[in-house]
């Protein structure tokens, strides 16, 4: 018997519990600092959204108001601000949009939008600034700036909340 009672079988037990308990802060630490990691976003989401702008601007321009609508979230929440006025609900922006810009005999101006600017607030949210301009040939009818709020929804952006508005003529 060794000093304290305990057998020399007992001894590479006791060095065993020593090593893990000696180790254990090193295993926590390690775990701690995992889940505290941030996420790391797949892709690049400024230049996922600039081609969800610039698809929503061919759509646009095609007369596709369901492509045009399918970067919004489709929901009650989602909101519009233009004018001075708010209007929410994917489906009121939508008809909005049928009855002003694609009701049939109605003439639509070609789309587009630059000065983008994308922030990335996490993972999955982001806002962007940029400007419109509606052509007609040559000619600008209007243009002004814009902000979106975009949440990230399965594999694309979805358009959250969009204030519009207008250059003075």
């Amino acid at each position: 018997m060794s000093p304290a009672g305990a057998s020399r079988r007992d001894a590479p037990a006791g060095h065993v519990r020593r090593q893990i308990v000696r180790r254990a802060p090193y295993a926590v630490l390690v775990a701690l600092i995992a889940c505290r990691a941030p996420a790391i976003p797949l892709g690049d989401p400024p230049k996922e959204i600039a081609a969800m702008l610039q698809r929503s601007a061919s759509d646009w321009n095609r007369g596709d108001l369901t492509g045009f609508m399918g970067d919004y979230a489709n929901d009650s929440l989602t909101s519009y601000m233009a004018g001075g006025h708010v209007m929410y609900g994917w489906q009121k922006m939508y008809d909005r949009y049928q009855a002003n810009y694609f009701a049939p005999g109605k003439s639509r101006d070609s789309l587009s939008f630059d000065e983008l600017r994308v922030r990335v607030l996490t993972p999955d949210f982001a806002y962007a600034t940029a400007r419109f301009k509606l052509s007609k040939r040559d000619s600008v009818v209007a243009s002004g700036p814009f902000t979106l709020v975009l949440q990230r929804q399965g594999d694309r952006w979805r358009i959250l909340h969009d204030h519009t508005s207008s250059d003075s003529k």
